[in-house]
């Protein structure tokens, strides 16, 4: 073997096998391209791609790690949605889940963010905060 080398094994390996998959509608209102990575929280992707972020809360691109799914502006498209795996923390991004995804309820729609989230804004290592930011 050769540092560094992969020997793929044999076979084919198939990607979220046994995950459910939710299909949803989502439109770049913006006026520039929108790229969003394989495995980045969905329902706090950029506020110009229109969807109904309640459904996609907890849930990533269901394409293969790495890669990314690209919006153009003004063209309409469906993407796969599969559940985030693992411990389901989020730690931060765009700040709406920011803690552990099964604790909050995410956003309402795609206009409101998160002060619809009942627990109010999360630190990853303190829990929820308070409205002046401290903890």
């Amino acid at each position: 073997m050769i540092p560094g080398e992969i020997v793929p094994g044999d076979g084919e390996i198939e990607i979220n096998a046994g995950r459910p998959v939710l299909t949803l509608p989502v439109a770049n209102t913006g006026d520039r391209p929108i790229q969003v990575g394989s495995h980045y929280h969905f329902a706090e992707a950029n506020p110009a791609l229109d969807f109904d972020r309640r459904a996609a809360w907890g849930h990533r691109l269901a394409v293969p790690a790495g890669t990314s799914v690209r919006f153009e502006p003004g063209v309409p498209r469906e993407v796969d949605l599969v559940p985030l795996g693992g411990r389901r923390i989020v730690p931060g991004l765009r700040g709406e889940a920011a803690g552990p995804l099964d604790s909050t309820t995410g956003p309402l729609d795609s206009t409101t963010g998160p002060a619809d989230n009942p627990t109010g804004p999360r630190d990853s290592a303190t829990g929820p905060r308070d409205e002046d930011g401290t903890a």
